[in-house]
């Protein structure tokens, strides 16, 4: 049977009022709301909204980092019957702009005075935008009030009110419009009905066992729809706890603290744990290494014994006790019973790397317009694949069109993209369904493995045409190498642009007999450079020669979300990154 938001979340408070909801740090420690709070704080603040002159199918721009009041603010949207639309926090004015207008938002809820400056320069321009929330502080601008006075403006809407806004809502209606983060040109609206969230959600919770016990942490951006399917959603079926963590940079600690059941990352978030994991491994004593690296081999022969459902390996239980179990640990994922990678591609590298310790990644596939999961890959037999992303999820279709494109059907479909016909025909079919723009393969059990994107794909000017995720993914197994980006569109061979982990640059450079302390002295020293070069020609001995790398550049820093070269949800933007470091390009294509 169809639900709305509302409706889930009333009989989740109804079981479990008492238990907690959400917990979230103040002053250094843990405090906590529960469910009765929660949808109490909801119900007060839309119909603040509502006073501030939120309208019916309006929307509400909230732009800030996880924490409660972004939840609130979000469920508040949708009770009063608008729509929220989540900014991310590295976005520009004039990228706040274009979402709050584009989405007609009446109300903006930012996070500070740093966020609330972006809205204060561009809202004579917003002539919906009637009122500034501010998370956090005040500020003596009439049209900007503070969350502690929400209450009081609360004051001014009856329950009833509220409640006629609630009741004319139906689970079909558009509930919440998620921006793609726009590798090339403006960000489309995704409109995410009531039923695509809650019939979605509902389908992964019954897939993983999920129940009131679960404990989450909230850390990615919440203007993504993984993370409010992970977090926001999925615990108010559930009846699940939300933490928030304090910040990217303190997420270890913070796991360590809460001991998640589930965590959920993007692979650059694996990457750098495997970083950190491996730099701390290279100081241990030679003994403590060499039962590190018998382990690992008895952890990967499991790793894949497991995915068909063979026994584990002999003295697994040995290997377990003395690292395992001491690594898990250590990374506050002892009691974790999901580990899941999504968003991008992730290396099998790094597949491997935590599968040797015990720690079995799967893959969750999915975007935006299919309310975040298309596939889900569990950790049991016959239920993963090492590198695949796993079966779809129950009740949907799974398809690969003639030219290898991924093709989705199903409830968890969007309802199109908000004020453009035209994208949303050319994604969705007469038929229903939805075009990803992934390329893929499903093998005989059902398993899918994208290859790479339709629309990046290299054509190389002898016509080949060349997966460059594949390859990236092979470079980006060379240790010291943190991010590979391929070149070679309409050119005569293929060429690289390496970044350099940073916390490897030393080491691998000792290694190679240099003395280069960073990426920019490595870059500049032949022998660092001739050691990286047999690396590279051995992932090219593993390729055809159309595909080999023939030559490449160390770039001097680490691509990142402020150079505005990768999306907020560590995606390539291949176009701006073309055009930042077309210098580097054309000089290795010179005679």
């Amino acid at each position: 049977m169809k639900t709305t938001v509302m409706e889930t979340m009333k009989k989740t408070v109804a079981k479990y009022g008492d238990k907690p909801a959400l917990k979230f740090k103040v002053g250094g420690a843990w405090k906590e709301t529960t469910w009765n709070e929660y949808h109490n704080q909801i119900r007060t603040t839309a119909r603040a909204f509502m006073a501030l002159g939120l309208e019916k199918g309006k929307a509400v721009s909230i732009l800030g980092n996880n924490c409660p009041q972004w939840f609130v603010s979000n469920m508040a949207g949708i009770f009063a019957g608008a729509v929220p639309g989540g900014i991310y926090t590295t976005n520009s004015p004039e990228q706040c702009q274009y979402i709050s207008e584009h989405s007609e938002a009446n109300i903006a809820v930012v996070e500070n005075a740093e966020q609330l400056a972006k809205f204060k320069q561009i809202r004579q321009n917003l002539p919906d935008l009637k009122a500034i929330v501010l998370m956090n502080g005040s500020d003596p601008d009439p049209n900007v009030h503070a969350w502690n006075d929400l209450p009081k403006l609360a004051e001014k809407v009856s329950e009833s009110e509220l409640d006629k806004r609630i009741n004319a809502q139906n689970p079909d209606d558009c509930c919440t419009l998620i921006y793609t983060s726009g590798t090339t040109g403006n960000p489309k609206g995704v409109m995410i009905s009531h039923d695509n969230i809650t019939w979605t959600a509902g389908q992964v919770i019954d897939l993983i066992n999920g129940s009131h016990e679960d404990q989450i942490v909230s850390y990615l951006p919440l203007s993504h729809i993984a993370e409010q399917v992970v977090s926001m959603h999925g615990p108010v079926i559930m009846g699940a706890t939300c933490w928030f963590a304090e910040s990217l940079d303190l997420l270890g600690d913070n796991l360590r603290e809460v001991r998640p059941t589930i965590f959920v990352g993007v692979p650059r978030v694996w990457e750098k744990i495997q970083a950190k994991m491996v730099a701390a491994g290279a100081q241990n004593p030679p003994l403590k290494k060499k039962i590190a690296a018998w382990a690992r081999k008895k952890g990967l022969a499991a790793g894949y014994g497991d995915q068909e459902g063979g026994p584990k390996p002999f003295m697994y239980g040995l290997a377990k006790k003395l690292v395992f179990s001491k690594v898990r640990e250590k990374l506050g994922f002892d009691r974790c019973r999901l580990f899941i990678s999504t968003a991008a591609p992730i290396s099998m590298d790094t597949l491997e790397f935590f599968h040797s310790l015990a720690v079995p990644i799967t893959e969750v596939y999915g975007m935006s317009e299919c309310t975040g999961p298309a596939t889900v890959s569990l950790p049991h037999p016959f239920k993963y694949r090492i590198g695949w992303a796993g079966p779809k999820v129950p009740s949907t279709e799974l398809s690969i069109a003639d030219d290898g494109e991924v093709l989705m059907r199903g409830r968890h479909v969007f309802k199109g993209y908000f004020k453009n016909e035209a994208a949303t025909k050319e994604t969705m079919d007469k038929d229903g369904w939805l075009h990803s723009g992934d390329v893929g393969i499903i093998d005989e059990k059902g398993f899918l493995k994208i290859t790479d994107r339709k629309k990046e794909l290299i054509i190389t000017a002898g016509g080949e045409n060349i997966p460059p995720q594949v390859l990236e993914g092979k470079l980006k197994a060379i240790p010291v190498i943190s991010q590979a980006v391929v070149v070679g569109d309409r050119r005569k061979f293929m060429t690289a642009l390496f970044t350099l982990d940073p916390e490897k640059v030393k080491t691998e450079a000792a290694a190679a007999g240099s003395s280069a302390a960073t990426a920019t002295e490595a870059s500049k020293c032949d022998k660092f450079k001739a050691h990286l070069q047999k690396q590279v020609d051995q992932v090219n001995s593993t390729l055809a020669r159309v595909q080999s790398i023939k030559k490449w550049v160390i770039l001097p820093q680490e691509l990142s979300i402020e150079g505005e070269e990768l999306t907020p949800t560590m995606k390539l933007k291949r176009r701006i990154i073309y055009s930042k470091y077309a210098q580097e390009i054309e000089n290795m294509y010179k005679e």
